[in-house]
């Protein structure tokens, strides 16, 4: 279902359930499994997401949720699912690891909160975006409605979430639900080339400026603080002393 690569400090996580990459049970198992391997690596300071598949990732497994829908304890049963979502994708969000989804078709519903679940976002132009729960008379509830409207503002979020609009890769561009838009023949070296870029630089910076920006949503933090503390700790790292080293013994 999941396969996972590792390449100079990147991991690469192709989901390969066929055909649309429906999240299950088993896959989001399997997830926390892949992801419990990279972190054992210690090795990693990106994690490229991407699918082998024509979509990104569909949204949720229809059989359990068709299955809740016809058990007498459904509703407790479908937020225990949930619930693992949540796991899955709040996980993500707090790795020391820089994360970037690829985004090359399809990404709805869950599939979408799993890549607002992610640092970075690039999606090919043709690739569909949205939040489609309303119409089904549900919420996007692994995370889509605060994860959006953290990310673009309460505007944005009740245009796809209340007015369950889906939009091409160009659109999520400009909305701000992606940083980068590329053409689908092209999408895969351009995701690979940012992947890269990330991946040269200093870990122990990424991890600690990845902590000090989410310190900027969280009020019972202080991030200026958490700023100076990371400053203090980065100047006694190895790799910190040897970057500026070179830097200033650069020639003129």
């Amino acid at each position: 279902m999941i396969d996972l690569q590792v390449h100079q400090k990147i991991a690469t996580i192709t989901l390969a359930r066929a055909p649309v990459n429906a999240i299950s049970t088993a896959l989001l198992a399997c997830f926390q499994e892949v992801l419990d391997t990279i972190e054992a690596r210690g090795d990693c300071s990106v994690l490229h997401i991407r699918s082998a598949q024509k979509v990104f990732c569909a949204g949720a497994d229809l059989d359990q949720v068709r299955a809740h829908f016809t058990d007498p304890d459904g509703p407790n049963k479908m937020y225990a699912e949930i619930e693992l979502f949540h796991q899955l994708f709040d996980r993500i969000e707090a790795l020391p690891l820089v994360s970037l989804a690829e985004i090359g078709g399809a990404a709805l519903g869950g599939g979408l909160e799993l890549a607002l679940a992610c640092d970075l976002r690039i999606a090919a132009h043709e690739a569909k975006l949205g939040l489609p729960e309303a119409r089904l008379g549900l919420v996007p509830g692994a995370g889509g409605t605060q994860r959006l409207t953290r990310l673009c503002g309460k505007g944005v979020a009740n245009r796809l979430i209340l007015g369950g609009e889906i939009v091409d890769g160009q659109t999520a561009c400009q909305l701000g639900i992606v940083q980068w838009a590329a053409p689908r023949a092209q999408l895969a070296e351009r995701a690979a080339e940012i992947a890269n870029n990330i991946a040269a630089l200093a870990p122990a910076a990424l991890a600690a400026s990845k902590a000090c920006i989410s310190a900027a949503h969280d009020s019972t933090r202080n991030g200026f603080r958490e700023e100076l503390e990371a400053t203090r700790t980065l100047m006694q790292d190895p790799e910190t002393r040897t970057r500026v080293a070179a830097f200033f013994n650069k020639p003129a």
